[in-house]
């Protein structure tokens, strides 16, 4: 089994079709911040059209702008790796997209209370002007509340676990995401949103690969 992890694009598709073309990939997984000007369908129209299967996660950016919220979210729902685990011919692969944002949790260090612990609650207290498409507001679409630990807690353990955010093995990572990894159980952590590219290890043994910007990297399982 070959998939590619493709760090955060920001529009830069290149080196993830090029890389494609190169090793022949089952599956590919984008680890947020696509900032798309066209569907996603459409810009990897090659990798679906050769039967490539498609994943992603969502970055801080790809809740930025109403217009490019569609591109990704609605294009392809079923790509989207947040909340869930998929078996890819025996690799087990879990998701867990977004950001941590103070108004609603801040795990630095790990013990910190969250002000909202689901989305339900942060709704029933969000005035109505404020929502989108009558949900939450859009920016929230994509930050990490608690229940989405939870949703994880028991389905390990997990080959990778895939994260936009950083676990402490970053210099601003989050023992909020070294957390997620441990109650899946993950033997490794893939993760964006900081553009470096470095390997490491957390305490209890699970490896940590942080991808830099528009970087494929392939991993053979």
């Amino acid at each position: 089994m070959t998939i590619i992890f493709y760090g955060d694009p920001h529009g830069e598709w290149r080196p993830l079709l090029e890389a494609c073309t190169r090793h022949q990939p089952q599956a590919v997984v984008i680890v947020g911040d696509c900032e798309l000007e066209e569907s996603l369908r459409r810009v990897l129209a090659p990798l679906f059209d050769a039967g490539v299967r498609v994943f992603y996660i969502a970055g801080n950016h790809d809740t930025d702008h109403p217009e490019r919220y569609p591109l990704l979210f609605d294009n392809h729902p079923e790509g989207n790796l947040h909340g869930r685990v998929i078996d890819l011919d025996g690799v087990c692969i879990a998701g867990l997209g977004g950001v941590f944002r103070g108004k609603v949790w801040h795990p630095r260090q790990g013990d910190e209370a969250p002000v909202w612990k689901t989305r339900a609650a942060l709704l029933e207290h969000t005035p109505k002007q404020a929502r989108w498409r009558t949900g939450l507001p859009l920016r929230h679409r994509s930050t990490i509340f608690p229940e989405d630990l939870e949703a994880l807690r028991g389905v390990g353990p997990v080959d990778v676990l895939v994260t936009h955010e950083a676990p402490t093995a970053h210099r601003s990572g989050f023992a909020g995401i070294d957390q997620a990894a441990a109650v899946c159980g993950a033997r490794l952590v893939v993760h964006g949103h900081h553009h470096y590219a470095y390997e490491a290890e957390l305490s209890g043994g699970c490896r940590v690969r942080g991808l830099a910007m528009a970087e494929p990297w392939v991993l053979e399982l």
